[in-house]
């Protein structure tokens, strides 16, 4: 049960809305999610969409663990697309969740779930294994020390299935962003691949494999996961393009 008192030490965001769209804020400098009204489900940052090109390399995945609930757009656009996921969200700050319904998060349900939790906590003792882990996780100061350790991407590691992917959201300026990389690098043993926003290229997307072969798996042309409809392929394919295109692969040999 979450300590009350926690509700306290966690920074409260705030929202902008227009006529169009609803931004969840820690600041004004920065924004942490973005939804279209009337489309709450559409990805509106690209980094979001550079995030799903998980789906290059597990089309069908069975169970998705996400750190960070921010606005839910991940979320929402798995948990429609994606029907036959399992989805768990770990969120630690209060006040995030607390606007999930402005945001239109769905409801808990059979294979929807929002956990209040410290993800560093919870990748360190849950008892099951996800396909795809998804980390976005960000507070009012950036990336927190304890998502962005060995440790955790240890623990990432071993929470994955043998097949399974960890993709990490950085900002890419950041100075410590270059020594996380390096730590995620050396937590798996399997192959990394990064892929950068192309307008301010202020988020670089990393994808991290236990599969040593998982790059062999993004060669030829690109291909709309057999699941996934025409609607979300569209929103998609550009930004997956990139992703497939990347020449960054980081193997078990080089490290």
């Amino acid at each position: 049960m979450p300590d009350p008192l926690e509700r306290h030490r966690h920074l409260r965001p705030f929202v902008d809305e227009t006529l169009t769209s609803r931004t969840l804020h820690f600041s004004e400098c920065d924004i942490q999610s973005r939804m279209q009204i009337g489309r709450p489900d559409l990805l509106l940052l690209q980094y979001t969409r550079l995030m799903m090109g998980f789906l290059l390399l597990l089309p069908r995945p069975a169970s998705i663990a996400m750190v960070g609930l921010g606005g839910g757009s991940l979320a929402k656009f798995c948990y429609r697309y994606l029907p036959d996921s399992r989805i768990e969200v770990i969120e630690i700050n209060p006040h995030v969740i607390a606007l999930r319904d402005r945001f239109e998060v769905p409801k808990d349900d059979r294979r929807f779930h929002v956990h209040e939790a410290d993800a560093a906590d919870f990748v360190r003792t849950a008892q099951c294994r996800y396909d795809v882990m998804l980390v976005d996780g960000f507070d009012g100061d950036g990336l927190p020390a304890c998502l962005a350790s060995r440790t955790f991407y240890d623990n990432c590691f071993d929470l994955l299935e043998p097949h399974g992917v960890l993709v990490v959201n950085f900002h890419s300026h950041h100075q410590h962003t270059a020594v996380c990389m390096d730590r995620l690098k050396r937590s798996f043993e399997g192959c990394m691949l990064t892929a950068t926003h192309d307008h301010e290229r202020s988020n670089t997307i990393a994808f991290a494999c236990r599969d040593a072969l998982a790059g062999t798996l993004l060669r030829g042309p690109l291909r709309c996961p057999p699941q996934l409809p025409p609607e979300a392929w569209a929103q998609l394919a550009p930004d997956l393009a990139r992703v497939q295109d990347a020449s960054e692969w980081r193997c078990r040999e080089t490290l």
